[in-house]
């Protein structure tokens, strides 16, 4: 069976970060493991606690892991200081971690900042040239390429200067945009759009968990970079799409909407 680490925070209402990453990537048919980077106090109406771990612990880890259990992809979320980006980069480095996914996530979805500033350089230095894919969203991409965007064209411009500043394929995700739900993919010099609808559910708590997971766990299972993306936009508007409503702010998706969906075949 293929196997997904995922590098992230704890979130305690199972929306978003290890909970979200766990569920999806066992609905993508992979085995999942974890490498806790914080503990979160958190509900879908916002966090209200972080309490990260040591660096030594996170490295205690994932030497753990990766002496036992190679993963075949590895996903990195929320990681909200420059040691614990170090850590990482060390030890994905040291052991040709293959397949990383980087969720350069810098904010909740409640508004909560999760990355400090001065760690978005160590992010961009360290941890996003071993990846073989990152995936921000609009405001993220905003930070990592240093302008505004406003356009499907300033996507693209965007795409392309976070390449040439940290070197790996960008995945820049349109969800926050007006009325869009398109994707761009720029990879090996190109862009592709992957187009999407605009799914009328509130409840968007751990999207970018969730789709950066799943793209994980198609590279996993040896997809190419463009079937994993395009699979996982599938997976995420099906979870979108059964439309569970939990909690009083921006709720869960439900993750096992079909679990013995072709998403999870080998």
């Amino acid at each position: 069976m293929k196997t997904a680490l995922t590098i992230a925070g704890s979130d305690c209402s199972g929306g978003a970060g290890i909970q979200a990453d766990i569920k999806t990537m066992t609905c993508c048919g992979v085995y999942a493991m974890s490498a806790v980077t914080a503990l979160t106090a958190q509900n879908t109406t916002g966090v209200t606690g972080i309490y990260e771990v040591s660096p030594e612990f996170l490295r205690a880890q994932l030497d753990a892991i990766f002496t036992d259990i190679r993963p075949d992809a590895v996903k990195t979320g929320m990681v909200s200081s420059s040691a614990l980006i170090d850590v990482i980069a060390d030890a994905l480095a040291h052991y040709r971690a293959e397949n990383v996914v980087v969720d350069p996530v810098m904010v909740s979805t409640s508004g909560s900042r999760l990355l400090a500033p001065d760690a978005v350089g160590t992010l961009c230095e360290r941890l996003l040239p071993l990846a073989a894919v990152a995936t921000p969203n609009i405001p993220e991409a905003e930070i990592l390429a240093g302008m505004k965007i406003e356009s499907k064209s300033d996507m693209e411009s965007a795409a392309r200067r976070i390449y040439e500043r940290c070197g790996c394929a960008v995945l820049v995700k349109g969800g926050h945009s007006a009325g869009g739900a398109d994707d761009l993919l720029f990879a090996d010099g190109v862009c592709t759009w992957f187009h999407g609808r605009r799914i009328d559910n509130p409840n968007t708590h751990g999207t970018g968990c969730t789709l950066s997971s799943a793209i994980a766990s198609n590279l996993a299972k040896g997809k190419s970079l463009h079937d994993a993306v395009a699979l996982a936009k599938e997976y995420i508007s099906g979870a979108l799409s059964a439309r569970l409503d939990l909690g009083a702010g921006r709720g869960p998706m439900m993750h096992n909407f079909d679990i013995n969906s072709r998403f999870s075949a080998e």
